[in-house]
């Protein structure tokens, strides 16, 4: 298999090969849900495109837990079906998929009550454990164990010892969110579709009832594009509602959005060598490993603001911190905490009005002929999403159309890992760089390393850690670039990388180098350079802004403070 390469030129062809000649499928969206939608597609034979407005897994794709999980609280709500539906999921990820991009990760449940609480919790962990080795995809992963307060506090000595009895420790998994979508979206590239960030549906065309295409504009060159399809699948996430608008139809359900934000602190602040879950009132805590720092989130909040730059608030960041301080023993302030971030959960509105009692399951319908809407569900199981979306649009099409082969279909990267990895010793000393820095980078592209590795040889300034963000090295900025489809700093900076949550300054220190290495890629001039760097350092003081705010009015009017789209 060919491994596509997503630089300007390409994306450039992507559009103008969209508008050429009429696509089976054409999919609105590009975060998790609407990348795997291209990526079924594809690899059933069918002609593909694929748009996102911004950049890819810009809105929610980009902003959620990290986690691949079944999902053990809705064991509790007795929902077995989705539990069973996404521990396959997470089997075959970890497995098979991405094994490249999707790690095992233990969490610690303390338990608060002797007696009826370890029964109760751990009846509920062995049913998950069992749930996940009869789904045929789950050996993979240790099983659960019992622990005393003595091992407990062991495992994890940041806990007070008065906040636990014992605890319970097990495994789920997880992975840069960001990444995997980009990663997925090079996977549907390679297997023929056509991809374009940064280009917006503006508006449907149709014949009649029937919707024939999409009027697309172009964010970077300008312009607009005529895509005719088949069929649309709309893959908006919370947007479903204002993509439903554009054809003048609510649509057969509504999408909700609830707000779930998380804190980045450093390592050294949580002593601990396993994540953790708490409970909360309203539902679950959870804190977890991320390299050399600690997400913790997230809260569930109704949100019906501005969907693009959801604002945190600084009632949101002491919610967390009151939480988690109350287990810890040394407790988190404010000037621990490096990033937050926001982001929205599309929700399928129920009956009642908790966001955390509506529906995770995903819905997938065809209000108007050469329409179907996907919405709804959770990041792991978005395969299935995908797949059920695809399978309503061959309904409608004109020919014989495969089954859904993406079981079976590694993401790019995975081919070939494990041996890297098992080789990872001597690709350091033949490269010169640490066997840890070689690590990292298998771990975010997997065989695709010897990609970036050709560019350290070809410039060995670029083997170079970036400066104030040296978890990354100079190379990835530009590989960014040239390969991943990233067009602004932004980009790169926030998804590419995760240098905006990672660090004190949210990624300012570095926003110079890494905007200059970008501009032999993208053929800027020093102009624009000037224009990157100064749109994030107003995005960058938005956010602060905002976080100082006591609600969510007056955070997300901080947050509008900073323009949306740098200026070309």
């Amino acid at each position: 298999m060919k491994t596509a390469t997503l630089g300007p030129a390409q994306r450039a062809e992507a559009l103008a090969r969209m508008a050429e000649r009429e696509l089976d499928v054409l999919v609105v969206g590009g975060g998790v849900v609407g990348a795997g939608t291209a990526l079924d597609a594809a690899t059933r034979g069918l002609s593909t495109g694929l748009v996102e407005a911004r950049d890819w897994a810009s809105g929610t794709s980009s902003r959620s837990s990290k986690l691949i999980h079944g999902g053990l609280r809705y064991l509790e709500m007795l929902d077995f079906a989705l539990v069973r539906e996404a521990l396959k999921e997470r089997g075959l990820l970890l497995e098979r998929l991405a094994p490249h991009l999707v790690k095992p990760v233990p969490f610690l449940y303390p338990l608060q009550h002797k007696g009826w609480e370890r029964w109760y919790a751990g009846s509920g962990v062995a049913l998950y454990d069992g749930m996940s080795i009869s789904s045929g995809h789950g050996r993979g992963l240790p099983v659960h164990r019992h622990l005393s307060h003595k091992r407990a506090l062991r495992v994890a000595p940041c806990l007070k010892k008065d906040a636990l009895v014992g605890a319970l420790q097990y495994y789920d998994a997880q992975m840069d969110d960001a990444r995997y979508v980009a990663t997925m979206v090079r996977t549907a590239a390679a297997y023929d579709a056509q991809v374009a960030n940064h280009a917006r549906v503006v508006g449907f065309l149709r014949e009649g009832e029937r919707v024939v295409g999409a009027r697309v504009q172009d964010g970077e060159g300008g312009g607009e594009y005529e895509i005719r399809a088949q069929q649309i699948v709309n893959a908006t996430g919370v947007w479903t509602d204002d993509t439903q608008a554009m054809i003048g139809e609510r649509g057969q359900f509504h999408v909700r959005a609830s707000k779930g934000i998380h804190l980045v602190v450093p390592k050294d602040r949580i002593h601990s060598t396993t994540g953790l879950i708490l409970r909360t009132e309203k539902s679950v805590l959870f804190v977890i490993p991320w390299g050399r720092h600690w997400i913790i989130g997230t809260t569930d909040t109704d949100w019906d603001l501005d969907k693009a730059h959801p604002a945190a608030s600084s009632a949101d960041i002491d919610y967390l911190l009151g939480h988690v301080n109350e287990v810890l023993a040394v407790p988190l302030t404010r000037d621990d905490v490096e990033g937050v971030y926001a982001g929205l959960r599309p929700l399928l509105a129920g009956e009642s009005d908790a966001t955390s009692k509506l529906s995770r399951e995903h819905t997938v319908a065809h209000p108007v002929p050469g329409l179907v809407v996907v919405a709804g569900g959770k990041y792991t199981t978005y395969r299935v999403m995908a797949k059920d979306a695809v399978d309503e649009a061959v309904h409608a099409l004109d020919h014989r159309v495969a089954e859904c082969v993406t079981e079976d279909v590694p993401l790019v990267g995975a081919e070939g890992y494990k041996a890297l990895w098992n080789a990872r010793a001597r690709i350091a000393a033949r490269t010169g760089l640490h066997v840890v820095r070689i690590e990292h980078l298998l771990n975010r592209y997997g065989s695709l390393t010897e990609e970036l590795l050709e560019l350290v040889v070809a410039d060995p300034s670029l083997g170079e850690p970036l400066t104030g963000a040296d978890d990354y090295l100079r190379a990835e900025a530009v590989y960014a670039c040239t390969h991943e489809g990233a067009r602004h700093l932004d980009d790169v900076l926030t998804r590419r990388t995760r240098i905006s949550i990672e660090t004190f300054d949210r990624g300012t220190r570095c926003a110079r180098e890494v905007a200059e290495l970008m501009a032999p890629a993208l053929g800027w001039d020093s102009d624009q350079v000037e224009k990157e760097i100064t749109h994030y350092e107003k995005r960058v003081e938005a956010e602060r802004e905002s976080q100082r705010q006591p609600d969510d009015l007056t955070a997300d009017a901080a947050r509008l403070g900073a323009p949306d789209i740098v200026p070309l």
